[in-house]
């Protein structure tokens, strides 16, 4: 039976990358979550002004990856230190959230940026917010690492390095 999480950690695309690549994982959505504007389009999320985080949703394998280790690569592939940025992008769409769908969720989430502070000097900002209404993203964002995103500069600058970091920090979360 699987499970899912969502998590934002800047650009959906990097972190959809990320997760494509990770043992367990079914299924990455990207998509907008945490605003206030129904419907809400990508020219609209980026902006800034619906209150919208670039989101993942993430569909695992609990018996081959546990929630505990996704909020851990989570929270080891961005960084969780960036006020509503990460790198060039700003704004709070860009924000470092976990987005719990239950209390055992939310738990888990507060047990992971602990362990989180406490290896790395208690200095993330991630926050943990209500889950509501998700929207995925459109269709031309859903596996842009894979398509479209390898001939994107951006992309290219910025989606390595955290597919470097998943292997060196995740060697054995990764898909062979």
């Amino acid at each position: 039976m699987s499970e899912q999480a969502i998590v934002a950690g800047g650009c959906f695309w990097c972190t959809e990358a990320v997760f494509r690549d990770v043992v367990g994982v079914s299924q990455v959505e990207s998509g907008y979550i945490g605003g206030h504007v129904d419907n809400p389009t990508y020219k609209a999320v980026c902006s800034g002004d619906t209150g919208h985080a670039e989101a993942i949703r993430v569909t695992f394998d609990p018996d081959t990856i546990s929630l505990p280790e996704i909020f851990d690569v989570f929270l080891g592939t961005h960084d969780p230190t960036q006020l509503n940025r990460q790198g060039n992008d700003v704004g709070t769409q860009y924000r470092s959230a976990i987005f719990p769908l239950d209390d055992a969720q939310r738990e888990e989430a507060e047990a992971a940026i602990e362990r989180w502070n406490a290896e790395h000097g208690g200095n993330a900002v991630t926050t943990i917010e209500e889950a509501t209404t998700w929207y995925p993203a459109e269709d031309y964002h859903q596996e842009y690492w894979k398509g479209e995103g390898q001939r994107n500069p951006y992309c290219l600058a910025v989606i390595p390095p955290k597919l470097m970091k998943l292997r060196k920090s995740f060697q054995d979360k990764v898909k062979a």
